[in-house]
């Protein structure tokens, strides 16, 4: 079982320091590829990997930069989602990566989907747990953010704000969760993406991408063209308490992925905070059958 441990290890990509966790079989022809969200890192993934290696694929989850113990970027670095997805494709370029299955939470659905509609035959399937790529997910709770990144002003900015701070971080871990699972939530998990985004120039580096995430949102109609023409093997899996993406995202994703296998857990948008053994047992069959 030595393979299912997991190695701490750092990579230097293009001048930038890159924290990254891996287990598995480093010969494997699959990697399990698990790209996090906003404010969090590798360190979701902590419960995860380790079952995922039984599967016998390579398992890789990197700090994106700015994130976790990964280097921050220059303060005048063009810092957004496609610059993140050049990054992470050099990285495991130079790791040796070829076929992968891709994990797509949250901002981590933003890089992901340009790494697939990039190399669609790199892809062998993706796993989507409450990442957005299509309106439907965006409700209400996203006018401030969609009147910001059409104006991008102070004014506009301080509509939102509130959530780049250190109660925002914690918030966006509890919030929308009943108190009975609010409590499983391990309390370290803001303390440490707090400290990681708030370093030096990190949180204006964060205004940035969140920016940026208008970017994404301008591709929903390549990304389900990418669906429709590619049909990556697909597995979704949500957690229905999530405050940010509506769970209408869900049916949206079964419409341009007919034949995705999707589940709704009892859980919020950290799924794996608090159901990870439930969300390892949903996936290793799928990562199995299509790892080949």
């Amino acid at each position: 079982m030595e393979h299912t441990r997991i190695r701490h290890r750092h990579a230097d990509i293009a001048g930038h320091r890159l924290m990254y966790r891996e287990a598995g079989h480093p010969d494997a022809r699959t990697a399990l590829v698990l790209l996090h969200g906003f404010p969090s890192s590798s360190q979701m993934f902590r419960d995860l990997m380790g079952p995922m290696a039984e599967t016998g694929v390579r398992v890789l989850a990197p700090d994106l930069p700015g994130f976790g113990l990964s280097s921050l970027p220059a303060p005048d670095t063009e810092y957004g989602f496609t610059w993140l997805a050049d990054v992470v494709e050099a990285w495991l370029a130079a790791l040796g990566v070829e076929d992968r299955i891709l994990f797509l939470h949250d901002f981590g659905a933003a890089v992901g989907y340009h790494l697939a509609t990039r190399s669609p035959e790199t892809v062998r399937g993706i796993v989507v747990q409450n990442g957005n790529a299509h309106e439907d997910g965006l409700g209400e709770q996203w006018d401030a953010s969609r009147a910001y990144w059409a104006d991008p002003t102070e004014e506009n900015r301080g509509k939102i704000d509130t959530w780049m701070t250190y109660e925002g971080t914690r918030h966006q871990y509890l919030w929308g969760m009943p108190d009975r699972l609010a409590e499983l939530v391990a309390p370290e998990t803001w303390e440490l993406d707090w400290h990681a985004i708030s370093r030096d120039h990190g949180l204006d580096l964060q205004w940035k991408l969140f920016t940026d995430y208008r970017s994404h949102v301008a591709r929903f109609d390549e990304i389900r063209d990418y669906h429709r023409e590619q049909r990556p093997e697909a597995l979704i899996i949500w957690g229905v308490h999530d405050p940010f993406f509506n769970l209408d995202e869900v049916p949206a994703f079964r419409r341009s992925l007919p034949h995705a296998e999707s589940h709704l857990l009892d859980a919020g948008h950290y799924l794996l905070e608090t159901h990870s053994r439930e969300c390892a047992d949903l996936m290793r069959p799928f990562v199995s059958r299509v790892a080949g």
